[in-house]
This record gives C-alpha cells, structure tokens and sequence, in this order.
C-alpha cells in the first residue's frame, strides 16, 4: 500500500492516531533535544576538566625543566661568587689536565687551610646531589679535552682534538640552553641509548669575560615520567618539551623523541586546538630565556572515547523515556479509541436492527456518559417497539390458536391408532412403524406444554427423521447430539423440524444409499449452538444469495412457513442478532447454524 493509501485508511479520519502522532512527535523532538543537550554540555565539562589536567601536567613539566635549568645556572653563578673556586675553575679549564693536577698539589701544600676549594670536587658534590643527573660535563674550549661526571661510574677525562672529533666544533655553536645531547657526546659518555635532557650554560673568565669552556648537565627523562604521574588524575595524550629548532626532548608517548617534530608550525598558530596527526586540544607553555617548549596534546578522539559510554547511557536513557512517554499516552489513546469504536460498533447493530445490544461501559467521564445515554435511548426505543409488536405477535397467537383448534386430536389419534392395527394384522410392519412415529409427531405438535424444552424439540426430529428413514429404507442415516446440561433450556416450538424437512425435501438424495444427517447442540460462550448439517445436494450460489435475501427482508402475506417462520421466531423471540444462518456448496452439502442465549439460571434449572 502506498503512503497516500495507508494516510488515507490509517490517519486521514482518525482523530485519535492523529493526536497519538502529534504526542510521539513531540515527545521524541523533546527528549532527543534534551538529551543532546545533555550530553553536550556534559562533554564541555569534561572537555574543560581534561584540559585543566592538561594544563596541570604542562605546568609540572615546565617547572620541573626550569627547576634544572636554574640549578645549570646557579652552578655557574656559584663559580663567580666564590672567587677561589672560580680561580681554580678558570686554570682547570685554561691548563692541561697534568698541569692542573701539579698546580693543586702546589696549592694544597702552600695553603694554611687544610683543603682549598677544588672545581672538580664541587661538580662531583652536585652530581652525588642530584640523583636525576645522568653526566656533568665540563669542556675546556683551550686545551678541548671534556671532562665528564657519570652517576655510578668513574669521573674521566677524554681527549676532544678537532682534528679526530667533531666535539669542539659542537661545542663553538651557538645553540639553545635546553636542547637535546649532541650524538657525539653521547657516543663519548656510552650513553645513546638513554634519553637525555641537555642544560648547558657558558664559563667565561670572571675578569676578562673571555669564553674558557662549556658546563653541560644532562638529565635523564625518566623523572618526567614521575612528575606526570604524580597527580591523582592521570592524563590522556602526551606531553612533549620541544627544543628551539623543534627537535624532541621528551615525549611521554615515546613516539618522536630524538626527532624534529612535524608539526611545529601547526604549534606556533594554536589557541585551544590543532590539526596534529589528529584534531587535537593543544596546550604550550614557552621559556623564552631557556628556548624550549612544553607542549600537552590530548587527541579529541580520546576525550570522546572516554566519554562512549556516558553517550550511550544517554542514548538509551533517551530511548527508554521516549518509550515511556509514548507508551503511557499510547495505552490511555488506544483505550479510549476501543471505547469510541465500540459506541460506534453498537450504534451500526442498532443501526441494523439489532436493539436488544448495549454499551458495557461503567466509567463515569464522558464517553460513560454517551453511553449511558445512548443505552437509556434503547430502552425507551425498546419499550415504544414492544407495544406495537405485542399486538401483532398477540394477533398471530390467536390466529394459530384458532387454527390448531379446528383439529380434534383425540379423534386424530384414535384413526391413526386404527390404521396402524390394520396395517400390523396385514403384515405391514413398516407401514405400522411409519403410521405411530406420525402419530407420535402429531401428539407433540398439538400437545400443549408450559414449558417446552430443547429435548422435546430434538425429540419432534427424531420422531420425523424416523418416520422418513422407514420411508427410504437404507438410504440415509441420522445422527443426534446435545449436550446434556442444556437439554431442560427453553426452546421455540417447531424451530428445527422446518430446517429438517428443507433437507428431506430438498437436499435428500434418493439415488444414493450414503445420505447423512447430523444435529448437534452445544455450550458455546453462554450460547447454545444447534448444527444441522448434511451432504446433500446443497445450494448454487445464486439461489443461496436469494434465500438469503429473502429472510433479511420484511415478511411478506402468502408466503412459506419454514426457514421464514423459524428466522423470524427467533429474532422476535431473541434480539435481531440471533437468526438463520445457512452455508452451502453444491454437491458438498449444507451446514444450517442458530443461537440461541441461554443464561445461568436457565443451565441450573432441574426439570
């Protein structure tokens, strides 16, 4: 069916789906708008909580760096306030090693102190202060020897000539103060493999302000790793700290250490986030005397993934609101359009004919009060209906009476009682059978009773179907059933036998010697159900939309009293919804049904 179609069946005159789909529509608009507004504000709030952690994290990272950055200098400052040790540190670095060495021993010797202040002493104290320190290095810029303090090794003293090393050409460039440890001087300490934080700061004479070397502290990154998970909160994405020139300091990720980053231009436009290798949120902090940069980088894929599955709960808290807030309206709409339909249900049997029906509805609110007005209606209808039946069907009762009168039935019995001796002396034992079932039958008829029963009735067919099944032999056999706690209800007067003769005069089939008639009577639904059925000739089509026809219509002066008479009994007797009900298919048979209503104190009645 198409959508106009099903527009036009379903919801086109249909006030209550109508108003069932403006409900849903509202319902649905109104939670999908709160639920996403929930669940956005709700990732703000975590976006806005997870960069204040990014924050954190940036801050203690860039705090720890220049922490070591400020201890590179003040090892520096300390050899300018302290004249002695300076003085000590400038030959150290201005003189060869043996030199040096001869000239302290000199010193000590002279001294009237028992120990003078000594470089090489003071960086092993700092180094032995620090546990974070990998190597102290100290390069002499006039001799180009390195001297180098290793945590747990031996203090040693290498040879850098320009000649075989590039380690004083490393050291005369100008680079940052916080950069990444030279290959070179990785390869001199054994220690490339380690990830390491390079702080260098310059020695220069204290007089001449000239250039005597380099002090080079390196750090291990692994404490990095510690201040990041020292906070309760722990971060997602990684944290980075960027040279001048971009190169990888330390990654918490472990992805690009030791690498130029490729997305340092990306960093230098950022406000709150950046297309990285992924759209990210982005947070820099820059020590611009120092020249590097911490960088915290949370990817926003993380964040909503952590966030999964509050979005679901959402989601299904959106859908099972949705669910409860149609469903509710849903279950009121539909009882109410049920109440609606059955008014209007009975107004159609009303409609039809049928005034003995009535609206079951108890409720108070208006449609109870419709209902009971209409059911009011009826009984006054009803009761206006009676009086002018009463006298036709009062007028007919005489009319019958008066013709059952003209019949003597003593004197009908007494003849019959004669020919059925006179038949039995002459031999004709099926014409004496025949004769006293007849006899029996007409005894039923005429016999008045005050209270006329389904049994007696089923016996009037027998006592017929008897005097027939003598009459054609073997042709045809009957078969009788009814249930035994609805054999004393009430029961109309020559109601079945005119359905029974229908068959034996029209449906009977005297050629064949298989003919079968069955009557059954049952409880069904506090109705007793009477089935004729046969496997007669049966009905065309035709002539059963005919005969059909022909019971709906008003009764007419002239014509036959069987199926007419029994249909019409039965509405007058029991409401228009009870009548004949006839199905047929040619050469099949016919299956003739009635109702009949029959109440509790009828099936408890003991006759």
């Amino acid at each position: 069916m198409s959508p106009a179609g099903l527009y036009r069946k379903y919801i086109k005159n249909n006030m209550f789906t109508k108003i069932l789909l403006l409900i849903a529509v509202i319902a649905v608009i109104t939670i999908v708008a709160l639920s996403y507004l929930m669940y956005y504000f709700l990732f703000q709030a975590a976006v806005r909580s997870e960069l204040d952690v990014q924050r954190g994290a940036v801050e203690r990272v860039e705090r720890y760096v220049d922490q070591k950055y400020e201890n590179v200098q003040s090892y520096v400052n300390e050899l300018y306030r302290n004249s002695s040790l300076g003085l000590d540190a400038s030959y150290f670095l201005m003189s060869s090693f043996n030199e040096y060495m001869a000239k302290r021993m000199d010193r000590i010797v002279d001294s009237t102190q028992s120990n003078t202040d000594s470089v090489l002493a003071y960086f092993k104290q700092r180094l032995d202060d620090d546990p974070d320190i990998q190597n102290i290095m100290l390069y002499s810029a006039e001799e180009q020897y390195v001297y180098v303090y290793k945590q747990g090794s031996m203090t040693r003293l290498y040879q850098a000539n320009a000649t075989r090393s590039y380690i004083p050409d490393v050291m005369a460039m100008e680079t940052q103060s916080v950069t990444l440890p030279n290959l070179w001087l990785r390869k001199l300490t054994g220690d490339a493999s380690v990830p390491l934080i390079s702080i260098r700061s310059p020695i220069n004479d204290m007089t001449t302000y000239k250039n005597l070397g380099q002090l080079l502290v390196l750090y291990r990154t692994e404490a990095l790793d510690k201040v990041l998970r020292s906070n309760e909160t722990e971060m997602k994405g990684y944290v980075m700290i960027l040279s001048g020139d971009g190169q990888v300091m330390f990654d918490s990720s472990g992805k690009y250490y030791g690498q130029k980053y490729p997305y340092t231009d990306q960093l230098g436009k950022v406000k709150d986030t950046a297309a990285l290798e992924e759209e990210s949120y982005v947070t820099t902090a820059v020590h611009s005397q120092a020249g590097y940069t911490v960088v915290g980088i949370t990817p926003k894929r993380e964040i909503a993934g952590a966030f999964e599955g509050l979005r679901n709960t959402i989601i299904a808290t959106a859908l099972l609101c949705i669910v409860v807030a149609v469903s509710i309206p849903s279950l009121m709409i539909v009882n109410y359009s049920k109440r609606t339909n059955n008014i209007i249900r009975f107004m159609r049997k009303v409609e039809k004919g049928d005034f003995v029906a009535r609206i079951q509805d108890a409720k108070e609110d208006q449609l109870g009060q419709i209902s009971s007005s209409f059911n009011e209606m009826l009984d006054k209808l009803t009761r206006y209906i009676d009086q002018v039946y009463k006298a036709e069907i009062n007028q007919k009762n005489a009319e019958l009476s008066a013709l059952q009168a003209r019949i003597n039935p003593h004197f009908l019995y007494n003849t019959l009682e004669v020919i059925r001796m006179r038949a039995l002396s002459q031999g004709a034992q099926d014409v004496g059978d025949m004769i006293y079932s007849l006899s029996m039958l007409f005894k039923n008829i005429v016999q008045h009773k005050t209270r006329y029963t389904l049994k007696d009735e089923l016996e009037a067919c027998r006592l017929y179907l008897e005097l027939f099944r003598i009459r054609y032999k073997d042709k045809y056999i009957y078969k009788m059933y009814c249930d035994e706690q609805i054999k004393d209800v009430p029961m109309i007067k020559m109601s079945l036998q005119p359905l029974i003769e229908n068959y034996i005069v029209h449906g009977l089939r005297s050629e064949r010697d298989d003919n079968v008639l069955s009557i059954s009577a049952e409880l069904k639904d506090q109705e007793i159900w009477i089935e004729i059925r046969d496997n007669g000739k049966g009905i065309e089509p035709e002539q059963l939309e005919e005969i059909r026809s022909r019971l709906a219509l008003a009764e007419s002066s002239g014509e036959s009293f069987g199926l007419r008479s029994v249909n019409d009994r039965l509405k007058l007797t029991y409401g228009q919804a009870y009548e004949v009900d006839i199905q047929s298919e040619p050469d099949e048979g016919t299956v003739v049904t009635i109702r009949i209503p029959v109440t509790e104190e009828e099936l408890n009645r003991v006759v």
